[in-house]
């Protein structure tokens, strides 16, 4: 465990978070050694505990406690290892640092920084850059994204390039505001770049997309932490889900009349547990409540093979349906077993072969770097069987468990078993790609991602997904519908510093509050939407 104190409540999500990349297997505490009244009433990210006797036994089991003080115009970041805690990670590289940079004193190492009060994203930078360099000293490990934890680092790129930076000024900005490596420095313009010219056709005043999500799966994969419930149990609900999901597609027509729609994406869950008969209603419900002239993809996000039916694919078809997902995640039958996916490998190939035999020509295929057991011959099994196939788009991801997976929940169960994500399999991924004619085009990172990668979406020429992009930039209104959609307000006149501001809501995860409150769903937009 690793204990955190700060004299006052100021970065500590960065901070947490930081900490979380360098130390991913160590729970991090977050303590405040000023007054409670200094913290409370403020929204802060990270769990926080008052400084009490309880307190000072967890700093005894600590492995390592860090403290941040912020004093005036100085930062002071102290870093204590606790040989007790058994977890001794300082190294003799740290021991024998720069007394410039580093004071050391016994098993504690601390340094200072100069800042300035006014400019918060300037001191925040500063202040992760001396923790980064104090920890990468003593453990002799750095990160590939270096101090970036957030999870649109493109964005950061994107922002160079509409300032006019060439590519040496936005390589430069970038490694010395973030000391991010030059491979994921590269990967980051080089995606910036394509987003760029996809996003120039983009009306982004006068537009917005929609999400519609299908809570539903065939089963609940190991991994997963998103909405989806086991369609045996509410498969006699659907109906009325897709009652309650039409009242808030009704009113978004109606509000959004006036502005143009430029994507739409179906996602979950699993769309495909729908019937066929309720994919064809869903799917002429949006139809016929949106004028779609303007719209540049309709994805449905098939996903799971064993969801997957003819009919099923010819409702989508028939329906216009121009851009879809087959998703296997791996090519290993062993480890599909593991994760919970009840499907076979042949049942992927089947599927998207039937799906191209329809006439769909723009397939994506989702991966999972870092899966349970997988070795890098097991990556190159399924990129080899990938390729055969030769879908549109791949979307490779790192696996970032989180605390509603049953891989935490039941992590008693996995403990034995590896999962490891490097450089290495994401090269392997991206060298297969590029046999398929497929180039990178977006790309978002998770807090605990496996090996402290990436997920990077490749794609054919004229089929990369524009939603994708969307999402991510966040330049564009995202109206959301359905449990556990999370609707995205880009409002449109720009802050001093070019970002936008973007408010959100968030509608109820549980299918069937969802269905008893979707009046409150579409109360909570109307109040999001309000001229202000």
């Amino acid at each position: 465990m690793i204990v955190v104190v700060f004299n006052k409540p100021d970065f500590e999500y960065d901070v947490h978070s930081l900490l979380k990349e360098f130390f991913p297997q160590e729970d991090v505490q977050m303590y405040y050694s000023c007054s409670p009244d200094e913290v409370e009433g403020k929204n802060l990210a990270c769990t926080h505990h008052e400084m009490t006797d309880a307190g000072v036994k967890e700093f005894a089991d600590a492995s390592q406690v860090f403290k941040i003080d912020y004093v005036g115009d100085e930062i002071a970041v102290e870093w204590t290892l606790n040989r007790a805690g058994g977890n001794n990670s300082m190294t003799d590289e740290m021991q024998q640092a720069d007394e410039n940079d580093i004071k050391t004193a016994g098993e504690s190492i601390c340094t200072k920084i100069s800042v300035d009060g006014t400019d918060r994203k300037e001191t925040k930078n500063r202040l992760k850059l001396a923790l980064y360099s104090m920890i990468e000293k003593g453990t002799g490990k750095s990160l590939p994204w270096g101090t970036l934890s957030g999870i649109r680092p493109t964005k950061i790129a994107m922002k160079c390039i509409e300032d006019g930076m060439s590519d040496k000024e936005t390589y430069d900005y970038l490694k010395k505001t973030y000391l991010a490596s030059d491979e994921k420095i590269d990967l980051s313009i080089g995606i910036a770049k394509r987003e760029k010219a996809l996003l120039d056709r983009v009306d982004y005043d006068n537009g917005y997309s929609l999400y519609i999500g299908i809570p539903f799966c065939p089963s609940t994969c190991a991994y997963c932490s998103f909405t989806s419930y086991p369609l045996g149990v509410w498969k006699n609900r659907v109906d009325d889900y897709l009652d309650a999901l039409e009242k808030e597609i009704d009113y978004t027509a109606q509000k959004f009349y006036h502005k143009k729609l430029n994507s739409i994406y179906i996602g979950g869950g699993t769309p495909t547990t729908l019937s066929p008969a309720q994919l064809d209603r869903l799917i002429r419900k949006i139809k016929c409540s949106f004028d779609l002239k303007d719209c540049l993809e309709f994805t449905v996000e098939a996903g799971r093979p064993d969801s997957i039916t003819r009919e099923k694919l010819l409702a989508l078809k028939k329906n216009g349906i121009s851009r879809i997902s087959v998703n296997p995640q791996t090519m290993k039958q062993q480890t599909l077993d593991i994760i919970g996916r009840h499907h076979t490998v042949d049942d992927t190939i089947q599927s998207f072969k039937l799906a191209r035999e329809l006439g769909f020509d723009n397939i994506n295929m989702d991966l999972i770097m870092g899966l349970p057991e997988e070795t890098l011959d097991d990556v190159r099994h399924t990129m080899e069987l990938v390729k055969e196939l030769a879908p549109d788009n791949v979307t490779i991801h790192s696996l970032a468990v989180k605390r509603a997976a049953r891989l935490t929940i039941f992590k008693d169960r996995y403990s034995d078993m590896q999962m490891v994500n490097t450089q290495e399999h994401m090269d392997l991924c991206a060298a297969y790609c590029k046999q398929m004619g497929l180039e990178p085009y977006y790309l978002y990172r998770q807090k605990g991602m496996a090996g402290n990668m990436e997920n990077v979406g490749y794609a054919a020429k004229g089929k990369a997904g524009v939603y994708n992009i969307l999402i991510m930039e966040e330049k564009q209104t995202i109206v959301a519908c359905g449990a556990g959609a999370s609707t995205k307000r880009v409002w449109p006149i720009p802050n001093p510093d070019g970002t936008h501001r973007i408010d959100r809501c968030e509608n109820v995860k549980d299918v069937g509050q969802y269905i008893a409150r979707v009046d409150e769903m579409i109360e909570r937009k109307i109040k999001l939407f309000e001229e202000k």
